[in-house]
């Protein structure tokens, strides 16, 4: 009996140059979650089974590069800003066979140059720059893992006072939540209190229990953090 690949190849269509590309995905099976950080970072055993490091889709003949997440909708002129700034000055490159975290890193790095060109949602930049932050941790640099923690607070806190992430699978209180954890974690403490106060006021209009509670016990670490 033949063994089961890990990987499998994913069909995709290019929305800018119509090229037909594959790109691995990861198997559900072979997806253990072991654990999971207050910022809601997995970890997966073992480390090279992290679906993270495929969620990203890079076109090998244009370079677009895009997610799931993306709209299929292309506001006027961005289809062609793209062709212009990433597609002409693009060597035809793949990374479409198993990834390294630096592989990855770069395939987020390029979606999030394509989704600021195409107008995509502060929701959909903000949960790229998060998981770009949390491949940096699995590399152990945190002076880029904070930088682009910042860089998703930027987005997340867009996102919330538009309120862009409506219809998506992101909700307020986990917009929230994470504003306040990720507030904490850059060392803005004051923000972070400001924000868990806001996912406990919300505890009786979500049916997001788990991540109420997952609030309180943090609130309750970070005052006791800064009376210290």
């Amino acid at each position: 009996m033949t063994e089961l690949d890990t990987l499998f190849d994913k069909k995709c269509d290019c929305p800018i140059c119509g090229n037909h590309f594959t790109s691995k995905k990861i198997r559900s099976r072979f997806i253990k979650l072991v654990h999971t950080d207050t910022d809601l970072c997995p970890a997966y055993s073992p480390p090279e089974n992290n679906p993270l490091l495929y969620h990203i889709l890079v076109c090998p003949e244009c370079g677009f590069s895009f997610s799931d997440d993306f709209s299929p909708y292309f506001p006027p002129g961005t289809k062609e800003e793209i062709q212009e700034k990433v597609c002409s000055g693009w060597t035809p490159h793949s990374f479409s066979d198993k990834r390294t975290i630096a592989d990855a890193i770069n395939t987020y790095k390029l979606a999030v140059y394509c989704a600021l060109l195409k107008k995509e949602k502060h929701i959909i930049l903000a949960g790229m720059y998060l998981r770009i932050a949390w491949l940096f941790r699995s590399l152990k640099d945190m002076e880029q893992e904070q930088r682009f923690m910042r860089l998703a607070i930027h987005e997340y806190e867009e996102a919330y006072s538009t309120q862009d992430y409506q219809g998506t699978q992101v909700s307020e209180i986990r917009v929230l939540y994470l504003l306040a954890e990720l507030s904490y974690r850059t060392g803005s403490k004051k923000d972070a209190g400001k924000y868990f106060s806001k996912v406990i006021e919300g505890q009786r209009r979500t049916t997001e229990t788990k991540m109420v509670e997952m609030a309180k016990e943090r609130w309750q670490t970070i005052r006791q953090d800064i009376n210290k």
